[in-house]
């Protein structure tokens, strides 16, 4: 796990809200809190599917789907007060974010990979996060997850 402070809010505000940089993750939680607070499970509910032929490819909603409704929720003349949103990678990106520190024993261990955003206080934090199905002894998982983030981070110019 690691921390990384964003400095440049808006220029990491736009690309989260406004292009596609985040698209590789799924939203699995989020809590803003602007002039009401809004928390979000960002769990498909399975019963609003039934009967129809749409299925979701995911247990999380993507947040390319969210993503408008984030920003609505957000946008306006006031900066939120603050906001949290729980991201994991999607499965299919999970071995190129690990490389070589991936066996495939220790895919089956893996969960997800979580990348936890929050703004609070005029400062917003990213925490990188791995969540395993059983206990892991061996960090060599998260650690190849957090330098991941750091290279996705510096390649897309995010000053940390």
């Amino acid at each position: 796990m690691t921390a990384f402070e964003i400095a440049n809010i808006k220029q990491f505000m736009n690309s989260l809200l406004l292009t596609d940089t985040f698209d590789i993750f799924l939203l699995e939680k989020a809590n803003l809190v602007v002039s009401n607070t809004v928390d979000i499970d960002g769990r498909y509910n399975p019963a609003f599917f039934e009967g129809t032929e749409e299925k979701p490819s995911y247990e999380f909603t993507p947040w390319e789907e969210i993503r408008p409704l984030i920003v609505s929720l957000i946008k306006g003349k006031s900066t939120p007060i603050s906001f949290k949103f729980a991201l994991i990678l999607k499965p299919e990106y999970v071995k190129g974010a690990l490389k070589d520190a991936l066996t495939d024993e220790g895919a089956n261990l893996i969960k997800a990979l979580v990348l936890n955003v929050k703004y609070e206080n005029d400062r917003l934090l990213l925490v990188t996060g791995t969540s395993f199905n059983t206990f892991v002894m061996d960090k060599s998982i998260d650690a190849a997850w957090d330098s991941s983030m750091k290279g996705f981070l510096i390649k897309h110019e995010f000053e940390i």
